[in-house]
């Protein structure tokens, strides 16, 4: 009997532990994410998942390319952009209106995983709630 007690006291308290340590993680996670950064300086954060917000300069629908990409560069105009937000044709009707439409000249900010293509910061969005209105 003693050993029953014994191993259900290891059993709850590590359960328990777990269960502490799995909440801890997520509210470290999700407080980083909040805190958003700039378009000019997501290029330190490439790999890490972040909240990046700036003004859209410019947006491109390229219904013709493979994938049909959109394009919203923030703070300044293709060709010069310092972030991108990347929204596949697959993905465009999630969205209420043409996402180059809604969110051109607004202020913004994406959450995602930072990456680089050819140099360039950008995040790709698969859901709205990803991107929030300033």
């Amino acid at each position: 009997m003693k050993r029953y007690f014994v191993a259900a006291f290891i059993f709850l308290f590590f359960g328990f532990y777990l269960i502490h340590r799995t909440f801890y993680a997520q509210g470290h996670i999700e407080e980083r994410v909040r805190v958003s950064i700039s378009s000019k300086n997501a290029y330190k954060h490439i790999g890490e998942i972040q909240t990046v917000c700036g003004i859209v300069a410019s947006t491109y629908y390229s219904y013709r390319s493979r994938g049909r990409p959109t394009f919203l560069n923030l703070d300044r105009p293709y060709p010069n952009q310092i972030f991108t937000i990347v929204i596949w044709g697959s993905d465009r009707y999630k969205f209420k209106k043409s996402p180059e439409i809604l969110f051109k000249m607004k202020r913004i900010c994406a959450t995602g995983r930072i990456k680089a293509y050819r140099g360039i910061p950008q995040i790709i969005v698969r859901n709205p709630s990803q991107i929030m209105k300033k």
